[in-house]
């Protein structure tokens, strides 16, 4: 009896998301941080040049296509927090916004080598081209709804 891996939809997707986020949640909860807290701060920590807060609000609402207040409420928990800090007319990482992320990233190692370990580097290749093409054909679905 031949056993077929289930086709990957929306669900399976969503499943995977799902439960991956909530091992990084575990760990952010550890540090007093939120997810989307994480992702801001990750984005100013990463970008190329200085951002405004204009321009984090931006980059964060096209990661995770939130809204906007929620998203100016996320920063100034993080300026609060004094993990942010404005710099004239851009926000910049502390440096315990660094250490934050450093200490994150280095707590979800194991579990990323546990979670993604032994999966053909084929496997993940194919994964990542069907996911990229999902993430464009939906990001093309939010421009522009087609009904």
């Amino acid at each position: 009896m031949t056993t077929t891996a289930p086709a990957a939809d929306s669900r399976a997707l969503a499943l995977a998301h799902y439960a991956a986020r909530g091992v990084l949640e575990q760990v952010l909860a550890r540090h007093g941080v939120t997810f989307q807290q994480q992702v801001a701060l990750r984005a100013a920590v990463t970008a190329d040049a200085p951002q405004t807060p204009d321009d984090l609000v931006a980059q964060v609402r096209s990661s995770l296509k939130s809204d906007t207040t929620g998203i100016r409420a996320t920063i100034d928990e993080l300026l609060a927090a004094r993990l942010l800090v404005a710099d004239g007319p851009h926000l910049c990482a502390t440096d315990a916004g660094h250490e934050l992320l450093a200490a994150v990233g280095a707590e979800t190692v194991p579990y990323t080598a546990r979670i993604w370990g032994g999966i053909p580097a084929d496997d993940l290749a194919a994964a990542g081209r069907v996911l990229a093409l999902v993430t464009e054909r939906a990001n093309a679905e939010l421009v522009t709804p087609t009904g």
